[in-house]
């Protein structure tokens, strides 16, 4: 275990925890695999499956935010990070395919997520998805009911106005992608 990304980790996140414990091992082996570390912009981008500890210790460990567009929530509720070195263009997904046994005492388990190696842990593969673009600024549009500017990528057209997310009304008659 790398001390210094624990406390590190520990003081953003405000406690220890095995989640936490597995956000660090992750950032460990992202930085091992793909030669990356602190990233000051959007060198290193992680895609989080998740919106769990780890993410924390993404933040504090690798730079990756989501203001700076280096950290993406694809939330699907899985143990799931996928870590991609913008300057080499080398990406890699780690799964967390280590459980944790109902009676194994939760400190007993976050020592173990710390000291384990990452391969015991994890399970390596190529992404599922296309690597995420870097971050593009848009123009702010105003939304024509409430007034309120909006980033032009997320405006509606609706009836021939222009729309944000919260003023647009979803249209569906059942099944499908309405």
């Amino acid at each position: 275990m790398n001390s210094e990304l624990w406390n590190r980790a520990k003081a953003f996140h405000g406690h220890e925890c095995p989640g936490l414990a597995i956000g660090v091992k992750a950032c460990e082996a992202a930085m091992e695999r793909l030669g990356i570390g602190r990233a000051s912009d959007e060198e290193a981008l992680c895609v989080a499956e998740n919106d769990a500890c780890g993410v924390d210790a993404v933040q504090a460990i690798l730079g990756c935010t989501v203001g700076k567009g280096s950290l993406i929530f694809r939330n699907t509720g899985k143990q799931v990070f996928t870590f991609v070195n913008r300057d080499t263009g080398q990406a890699v997904r780690l799964y967390l395919k280590a459980r944790r046994d109902k009676d194994t005492d939760r400190g007993v388990w976050q020592q173990y997520l710390l000291d384990a190696p990452p391969e015991e842990i994890f399970e390596f593969s190529a992404p599922q998805f296309e690597i995420p673009e870097t971050a593009r600024i848009f123009p702010s549009v105003p939304c024509d009911i409430c007034g309120e500017y909006a980033a032009e990528h997320r405006i509606r057209l609706q009836e021939g106005k222009k729309v944000c997310m919260d003023c647009f009304r979803r249209y569906s008659r059942g099944w499908g992608n309405g």
